[in-house]
């Protein structure tokens, strides 16, 4: 049974938005903690509160942990959710979730279950299946490309956590009324067991940092493919020569208030960084060229600045892997600098390339953070996921502006 008294987050907090809620009631479903979510995404415009994807997600963790929840409605600015059930309870192994809005985001609906589906193992070791119908290129949401071309495969590489996914149909936020569907399957981790920190190839600066291929993704109406093909080509060309250019797919949004570009560089040591733009075309565009050509050299520019930064993640993908690193076994490191990385310096890398698996703290190599307020390098949602996982994980340890986390070996028995 869950605490009776909550933890207590600020909606106000860092961000201010909807990752804090979806990352403080994972973890607080996945735990069987309370928690209390006041001035729901509070540092938004328009007034914030829950939104259709935060209502799905929590009503479905609320359902399958027979959790008390007070507050659970679009638009409440405070909601209390005080779960029952461990995840080893969750006997469904075929899940279907409808949000009430077309263009509420299934990705970040998947972001605040999968913490909870990943322990959810059963004595059969049955797989889950989920079907989540809603929004898959959704404004300010991870689209379903960028999941399935950097989130997935980072967590198969780095954590073990292989899911497998298909895009059944397509739903946007921006042009006409749709709806869309994404289907997911996993094996959650065995009772007992505890997810493991796979460690990366050794990396040297700037040689594993260096762009070897770029793959593209475009979504748009069909009368720009032929122009965006070729612009994006001379864009990345004219910042990386020896780049090879990747068209992954090209698709017909069929509608000039639909365009979805994804660009994702890879290293050859196997880093990736991504980019994308989700727009639509001015109403009153006389001729497309200009319009294409602003777009894909803001997007490469883009990209090139993310790498320059020699992380060996992107900013969108450092804040979702926080969660991953504070419940796994041992020590885990994606660090992504400020700014541009000096070759003098080693990158932001630094010694945290020794210091893995050696937590050298009282030699000085190492500095634990303190975790009161949102804090490290990065995004400001990176920053305030580490205070939020700090707040529901204590045990978890970071090091080194967040550099570095000593996750808690999470498990379930």
């Amino acid at each position: 049974m869950g605490k009776t008294k909550p933890i207590v987050l600020d909606g106000r907090t860092g961000e201010g938005g909807g990752q804090l809620v979806r990352l403080g009631i994972a973890l607080a479903a996945l735990t069987s903690q309370s928690v209390e979510i006041t001035n729901v995404r509070g540092n938004r415009p328009r007034g914030g509160g829950l939104k259709n994807q935060h209502v799905a997600a929590i009503e479905w963790l609320a359902k399958v942990t027979e959790a008390d929840v007070e507050g659970l409605s679009v638009g409440s600015k405070s909601v209390r959710f005080t779960p029952r059930r461990p995840p080893t309870e969750l006997f469904q192994r075929n899940i279907s979730i409808r949000t009430e809005s077309g263009a509420a985001s299934t990705i970040l609906v998947l972001q605040a279950m999968l913490p909870f589906l990943l322990f959810a193992s059963s004595d059969t070791k049955e797989p889950i299946m989920v079907e989540l119908s809603g929004g898959t290129n959704v404004s300010f949401s991870p689209s379903y490309e960028y999941f399935d071309q950097v989130l997935a495969p980072t967590l198969e590489e780095r954590f073990g956590i292989h899911i497998e996914r298909q895009l059944k149909s397509r739903g946007w936020s921006l042009g006409p009324l749709s709806r869309g569907s994404i289907w997911l399957k996993l094996h959650p981790i065995p009772k007992g067991e505890k997810l493991k920190s796979l460690p990366p190839p050794p990396y040297s600066f700037p040689a594993s940092f260096e762009v070897q291929s770029v793959d593209v993704s475009i979504i748009t109406p069909m009368h720009s493919h032929d122009k965006l093909q070729e612009t994006v080509a001379e864009n990345v060309g004219a910042l990386w020569p020896d780049a090879e250019i990747n068209i992954k797919f090209v698709e017909d949004s069929c509608s000039d208030a639909r365009w979805s570009v994804l660009l994702v560089a890879h290293s050859a040591d196997g880093i990736r960084w991504a980019k994308d733009v989700l727009t639509s075309a001015p109403k009153k565009t006389k001729g497309y060229d200009r319009f294409i050509a602003l777009l894909c050299k803001k997007l490469c520019k883009d990209l090139y600045a993310e790498v320059s930064l020699g992380g060996v993640v992107d900013e969108h993908l450092q804040d979702q892997l926080i969660c991953f690193q504070a419940l796994c076994d041992g020590p885990s490191s994606f660090p992504r600098g400020d700014e541009p990385a000096n070759e003098s310096l080693d990158g932001p890398l630094g010694p945290l390339m020794d210091a893995m698996g050696e937590l050298n703290v009282g030699e000085g190599r190492m500095r634990r953070e303190k975790t009161a307020g949102p804090f490290g390098h990065g995004s400001t949602h990176a920053r305030t996921a580490r205070w939020v996982v700090g707040e529901l994980l204590p045990s978890a340890e970071f090091y080194n502006k967040g550099d570095l986390v000593k996750g808690v070996g999470f498990c379930v028995e």
